[in-house]
């Protein structure tokens, strides 16, 4: 359908066209920028892709609702920003040890460097090392979409997490992407 198809994305909806392409089945967030319009372009999209996305309670929730959904054999993607890494890393650091079964899990952390619309500046790269999970960091707005599919490849071959982090220049950049099916 969209076979040798370009389009200009910005990072965050190259993240949401590489959910679609990826077969993501749930996708999970909460608000915050500048991580926000992953979800609302999928939210958008949701009748017609068949995505169930939610904005959960807190990113504590989104994660553990796009667990659930890969314990369960959907393949989930859950995104939010920096500081809401803070609020779901309790179960992020026991995530790791449990697996996320066979529907893989992608988490999209998006790190806002100076602290443009944070209020404080934090590098999730900390979290992956330290919760032993594979960190994938695109640079270009198709290296966003791509990623998606690799990391849910990557997360269902070992069944763990898979973060991918991303900044306030790539999440809110625009660029020529390449589309998939």
């Amino acid at each position: 359908m969209y076979e040798h198809q370009r389009a200009l994305l910005s990072g965050n909806e190259a993240f949401a066209r590489g959910a679609i392409e990826a077969g993501i089945g749930v996708c999970t967030s909460y608000p915050g920028t500048p991580s926000t319009e992953i979800a609302e372009t999928l939210s958008r999209l949701s009748t017609e892709t068949g995505m169930y996305v939610e904005w959960s309670a807190n990113e504590k929730v989104a994660l553990e609702v796009a667990a659930g959904a890969s314990w369960m054999g959907v393949p989930a993607m859950c995104s939010m920003k920096s500081l809401g890494l803070n609020v779901a890393s309790d179960f992020l650091l026991n995530l790791n040890l449990s697996g996320t079964g066979p529907g893989g899990l992608v988490i999209v952390v998006c790190d806002d460097p100076r602290g443009h619309s944070s209020s404080n500046e934090q590098d999730s790269r900390f979290y992956a090392r330290a919760a032993q999970i594979p960190l994938l960091e695109p640079s270009t707005c198709q290296q966003a979409k791509d990623i998606v599919t690799y990391g849910l490849d990557l997360s269902r071959e070992f069944e763990i997490p898979v973060m991918i982090r991303s900044t306030t220049r790539l999440s809110h950049s625009r660029g020529v992407v390449e589309l998939g099916d």
